[in-house]
């Protein structure tokens, strides 16, 4: 304490003091996807790599070095400052909350602390269930991510269904009502989605939240021969996010209601394709690429959605941003590809040791809903959490000691052979989609 004292980052804030103890388990999850960058550009290949494999975390090198017991004691100060947070939650100032509510985000997607929140489940229930009920806009939308959150790190135990039951009313009801913030309504169809994926025993749970989330993307999409409604450019990203949460929750849902599901809204969603939104677009291509997975069909209208797909893969539309067109046409190849009858093309995680593959539409569409929760400390929840490890097929957590660690750690030569061999095959990928301009000559 008396070195932060001295150190130009110490704070008396509270709700930034708490920063400072979560920069080592930031800095791992950031060491560990530090190849963010490189996996939005391989997109183009349909690949995703790191930079470079980061075999040793930072928490592994400190105990490498003797800092066990630093370390320990750093967990010991950052559950005190978290039980402060807790306690924030119920704070009357609507600042304080929402800097309570932003420090517990931050340390849950960082960091893996089952435990600590068993013990505290309750108390944590009734903060978040007060600040859905009487916080407004931002409070609400930080609220409901806290309890995605949650259910990640509890699981589908007793706890997490518990969890999920007591404020699955509060968030169906903020996100149906139309003058809630577009914000906080967009949280809560993301946080009801994952909520519902993971806690959710009961079919009837599972059916409520699928027509929760439908309703609110199909006033978008018009009825019969009507034409498509004008939807406001500040709704474009809750509509995103409740297509994206009922695509999940699809690869979950029995055969039974897909079928039904597939004749009401399959009609439907090709009319989202020519929404004004890029991530509204690529969200509806994506999700009509996973109802041809989960489900064996013919279309009527095949012919019709195969030119549009083949359209938005090839648009060169100028009015775009460039990053905007490179993404929707490597996502609109894909699924015209798969929708013609290939196979979907495979994404590549590395994450420490371990490699995890996303060989089909449901589990790019799970890893993807992870990843929006997680942010950079999915590769952490990768390797640490039971929950993922058993959604991907991971198995159990791989424990190694420190001379094993030590073994595996590569040197800054390798990291470069690694990189030259990556950068080698990520130009030879793109060249083969880029535009040969000099041929036309």
């Amino acid at each position: 304490t008396e070195e932060l004292r001295k150190s130009h980052v110490y704070t008396t804030e509270p709700h930034k003091r708490i920063l400072f103890l979560l920069s080592s388990g930031a800095r791992s999850s950031a060491q560990a996807d530090s190849g963010s960058s490189e996996d939005e550009a391989a997109s183009e290949a349909r690949s995703t790599t790191s930079d470079c494999p980061s075999l040793l975390s930072t928490t592994a090198e400190d105990s490498l070095g003797g800092d066990a017991v630093d370390e320990q004691g750093q967990q010991e100060d950052l559950e005190e400052k978290l039980k402060e947070y807790v306690d924030c939650l119920t704070d009357k100032s609507a600042k304080t909350r929402q800097g309570a509510l932003e420090s517990l985000r931050l340390a849950l997607a960082s960091r893996l602390l089952p435990d600590f929140l068993l013990e505290r489940s309750l108390t944590l229930t009734d903060a978040l269930e007060k600040c859905l009920k009487k916080g407004k806009g931002e409070e609400q939308a930080l609220a409901a991510a806290v309890l995605g959150l949650l259910c990640v790190q509890l699981g589908p135990g007793p706890k997490g269904e518990e969890l999920f039951h007591s404020l699955q009313p509060l968030l169906i009801s903020v996100l149906s009502d139309s003058t809630a913030s577009p914000a906080a309504r967009l949280h809560c169809a993301s946080a009801l989605g994952l909520g519902c994926y993971v806690a959710a025993a009961d079919v009837q749970d599972l059916v409520s939240c699928l027509a929760c989330l439908e309703g609110v993307f199909s006033r978008s999409c018009g009825t019969g021969g009507s034409t498509t409604p004008v939807v406001p450019a500040s709704l474009h990203g809750l509509l995103c996010a409740a297509l994206q949460a009922w695509a999940l929750l699809l690869t979950i849902c029995p055969s039974t209601h897909i079928s039904h599901i597939l004749n009401r809204q399959l009609p439907r969603l090709p009319q989202l394709l020519s929404s004004e939104s890029v991530n509204l677009r690529i969200a509806a291509g994506e999700t009509i690429a996973l109802l041809f997975e989960l489900e064996d069909f013919i279309y009527e209208d095949m012919e019709a959605l195969c030119g549009t797909l083949r359209t938005l893969a090839t648009d060169s539309n100028k009015y775009r941003a460039k990053a905007d067109r490179r993404r929707q046409r490597s996502t609109f190849r894909a699924v015209l590809n798969f929708v013609e009858g290939s196979e979907c093309e495979e994404e590549t995680i590395r994450f420490g040791l371990e490699v995890l593959y996303v060989d089909s539409w449901a589990r790019h569409r799970i890893y993807a809903a992870f990843k929006d929760v997680l942010g950079s400390g999915m590769h952490h929840h990768l390797q640490n959490n039971e929950l993922l490890r058993d959604i991907f097929g991971l198995g159990p957590v791989l424990v190694l000691d420190a001379t094993a660690l030590k073994a595996c750690k590569i040197s800054r030569f390798e990291k470069h052979l690694y990189n030259a061999a990556a950068f080698k095959a990520r130009t030879k990928a793109r060249s083969r989609v880029r535009d040969k301009r000099a041929d036309i000559l």
